[in-house]
């Protein structure tokens, strides 16, 4: 299993793929479509995603010492960004997803290109999927 960095890594290089936003955007809703589906009983709206504009659900569970996300959008390319977060950070032990930097978005530009409300979306569903390790850090100690 690869560690959150190399996962970026290969985000990053992914990206760099493409020459041009449209690309990229393009890329993000294919990313988006195998984003592993959260289930319809956690789309409830604890789970959803505060100071994004369009819904974002996002469940953690628990198993084997790692925490595994998963999430939904009601919109394509914000679906591609928590596809993107939860391929990160999804199946990683708790205290690696709290220590894990996010400077992999900025190597993909991902912050500039996005609307000013999808940007602070972004930093809510970082913050959002940190919480839960958190949460889960507490009870594994």
């Amino acid at each position: 299993m690869s560690d959150i960095k190399e996962i970026q890594e290969e985000i990053v290089d992914e990206f760099a793929m493409f020459d041009d936003w449209m690309q990229r955007y393009e890329y993000m809703i294919e990313l988006g479509k195998s984003l592993p589906l959260i289930d319809e009983q956690y789309k409830t709206d604890e789970n959803i995603i505060k100071g994004c504009q369009s819904k974002v659900w996002v469940h953690a569970d628990m198993e084997d010492g790692k925490v595994v996300f998963t999430a939904d959008s009601d919109a394509i390319i914000t679906k591609g960004i928590i596809a993107i977060l939860v391929r990160a950070f999804s199946n990683q032990e708790p205290k690696a997803i709290l220590d894990a930097n996010t400077d992999f978005i900025d190597e993909i530009g991902l912050k500039e290109h996005l609307s000013p409300t999808r940007a602070n979306g972004l930093v809510s569903m970082i913050k959002q999927l940190k919480m839960y390790a958190l949460a889960y850090q507490t009870k594994v100690q």
